[in-house]
């Protein structure tokens, strides 16, 4: 994945000195705007992941580099917390029934609903871009968890991503269907492609699952936002798929979203119960954090949707730029 082009003056600093063009990153971080913000933890945390075009693997653990990524993770944790409160302690044995409950408070606005029956080619096409960041590496940031975990838990875990894996059938892995529905409208599937065109709320959304991912402090946080996704997947990725099939979608564009509302229907209860609900058990005085996850995936989750449907309200695109 190529290096992104810079948004202000602290992930223009991150970008030059990854990028070999020398400079100096600063002694106290201060973020020109959200898209600095969420640019420079998206460049950090990719050196966790797979990477950036021609940028050495020693970086990852670079210490000035890690110090202007907490920076950054601090302001974010800030704006994670004011938005959806801090984690509190609860009695773990109520963790699967209050899961449940936060899915079906959540009042976003319905996303899928609009791409089911009026979103037009082309803003299906923005969506699926937008997407495309964290849908290409589906189930990575997730897979940190393990063995962060033990028991129950453990094995609840391996056996989601077991699935968002394919099994170990490559033609069946997730990231590898998603490819087909880009691939159906004509979009580039090399991995990141389009980072250069996702604003703030789109890098958030995968910001925040690093965040909870490569922390193991929040362990407990990575496990709800990934039973927040189980357990609202099934009815939105059924719009997403008929929404595909209205515009002439065939059986192998869809496929990826199809597969997700026979998976995820079967997920959802692991998630709560097997994962979380173990998880909680295991780690009492961490089951705060799993609804913390869980309504900090939601929440960011709307956010994001709010931006990209504001836009097609003003007969504007949600992308920062048009992709070929």
């Amino acid at each position: 994945m190529k290096l992104p082009t810079a948004r202000g003056s602290v992930s223009a600093a991150v970008i030059d000195l990854l990028g070999g063009r020398g400079g100096t990153l600063p002694a106290d971080p201060v973020f020109d705007n959200d898209d600095d913000l969420h640019l420079t933890l998206f460049v950090c945390y990719e050196l966790a992941y797979r990477g950036w075009d021609g940028v050495d693997d020693l970086w990852e653990w670079d210490p000035e580099l890690l110090r202007v990524r907490a920076a950054a993770e601090r302001r974010f944790e800030a704006t994670v917390t004011e938005l959806v409160g801090p984690p509190e302690p609860v009695d773990p044995d109520t963790v699967p029934e209050r899961l449940a409950k936060i899915v079906e408070e959540d009042d976003g606005p319905s996303l899928s609903g609009y791409l089911r029956g009026r979103a037009t080619h082309e803003q299906f096409r923005e969506f699926v871009t937008h997407r495309s960041i964290y849908q290409l590496r589906e189930a990575d940031p997730h897979t940190f968890a393990i063995p962060r975990l033990g028991g129950k838990a453990k094995a609840a875990l391996v056996e989601i991503q077991a699935d968002e894996y394919g099994g170990g059938e490559l033609p069946r892995m997730h990231q590898e269907l998603f490819k087909q529905t880009m691939r159906w409208f004509g979009l580039d599937t090399t991995y990141g492609a389009y980072v250069d065109a996702a604003g703030a709320p789109t890098l958030a959304v995968n910001n925040v699952m690093s965040l909870f991912a490569l922390r193991r402090r929040w362990r407990g946080a990575m496990v709800g936002h990934l039973a927040a996704y189980e357990m609202t997947s099934t009815l939105p990725n059924r719009a997403y798929g008929n929404g595909l099939r209205r515009l002439g979608g065939d059986d192998t564009a869809t496929a990826y979203y199809d597969e997700h509302v026979e998976a995820d229907a079967v997920h959802e209860q692991i998630a709560a119960y097997d994962l979380c609900g173990s998880f909680a058990a295991a780690e009492p005085e961490l089951a705060g954090d799993v609804l913390f996850g869980a309504r900090a995936a939601l929440k960011i989750d709307e956010l994001w949707a709010r931006s990209v449907l504001e836009a097609w309200d003003a007969g504007e695109s949600s992308l920062l730029h048009s992709v070929v």
